[in-house]
């Protein structure tokens, strides 16, 4: 099987390939023969029920500096001319992002496009999770200070965090005295008119936070993200480090529970994060990240298990 595939994501000369999914991903399709183009959010247009971009033909090779190549651009039909568009240009989680979702769902019955852009929409990391409060720490989403004070004297020390942020951004841990919460609130609700998350501390962080991979539904690997020194946050985006994992009982009847409800949602490629071995945090469905750590450390090749159900809805929608 050839595939057309279009991936939407960011400018590929800002990407860092040790580490970028994405760019796994398209090293992989092109392993395959599938013909790759690349194109950004800001490109996509519509009229008369078309959806349209303009895009380069490209490819890629893992070469730091010179890692990919575009062919001449041409005006490429998302309905007509593609199989599969790939939905990975990076948070935040903001009125482009939802506009393009919105674009593509117009000709989510005719091409695939993964993750299923009604779905992200619908499943913000910090808003689908709560569906699952079962699984989480105890968590408040509001703009009040007087809210958060309470919830604070509750649980003696907190985290807050933006509810659509992104990549360990703007975390802040709160101690028992509360210092700073008051001033904190003030900032947050300047910089975002959307609630914030509020969730109680969890010591078990300094342990690392997992990130567990389910492509269609079942798991395809984890790694665990250490912190680094002096620091909450483990995102590699902002210095934690990586290392080799296994999954606890509590995990596995996480993603047992998780699953079905993904796979029937069309998120084919989710990421989630599980602090402690039982506390889940985030459903990350807009552009999970993790495929290159686990492959290097487990040998497991999300990425081609990743395009092996990519391949099967193909054949069976078709």
């Amino acid at each position: 099987m050839t595939l057309t595939v279009a991936v939407q994501m960011d400018p590929l000369d800002s990407i860092n390939i040790a580490g970028d999914s994405s760019f796994a991903l398209m090293l992989a399709a092109q392993k395959r023969g599938h013909r790759l183009f690349h194109y950004t959010a800001e490109d996509l247009n519509y009229a008369d029920g078309h959806v349209w971009t303009h895009a380069h033909p490209v490819t890629v090779q893992r070469e730091v500096g010179n890692h990919f190549s575009f062919g001449e651009g041409i005006s490429l039909d998302l309905g007509e001319q593609v199989d599969v568009v790939l939905m990975r240009q990076d948070p935040p989680f903001d009125l482009g992002y939802i506009t393009a979702t919105h674009l593509l769902e117009r000709i989510a019955h005719r091409t695939l496009v993964v993750n299923d852009p009604v779905s992200v929409r619908n499943a913000p990391e910090k808003v689908f999770v709560l569906d699952y409060a079962q699984f989480m720490p105890p968590t408040l989403v509001t703009r009040s200070l007087d809210e958060a004070r309470k919830f604070l004297a509750q649980h003696g020390e907190i985290v807050v965090k933006p509810l659509h942020g992104n990549g360990g951004k703007a975390i802040f841990k709160v101690g028992s005295d509360g210092a700073n919460l008051s001033a904190l609130i003030e900032v947050f609700n300047t910089a975002w008119r959307e609630p914030h998350m509020v969730q109680a501390f969890l010591p078990d962080v300094a342990k690392g936070d997992k990130r567990i991979v389910l492509v269609d539904g079942e798991i395809a690997g984890a790694i665990n993200r250490l912190p680094g020194e002096g620091e909450i946050r483990s995102n590699l985006a902002v210095g934690g480090s990586a290392v080799k994992t296994d999954l606890t009982p509590e995990e596995h009847e996480i993603c047992a529970v998780l699953g079905p409800e993904l796979k029937k949602r069309g998120l084919l490629f989710v990421g989630i994060d599980v602090i402690g071995g039982k506390w889940l945090t985030e459903i990350n469905v807009t552009s999970p990240t993790g495929i290159v750590a686990i492959e290097n450390f487990n040998g497991t090749d999300v990425a081609g298990m990743i395009w092996d159900a990519i391949e099967r809805k193909v054949l069976t929608a078709g």
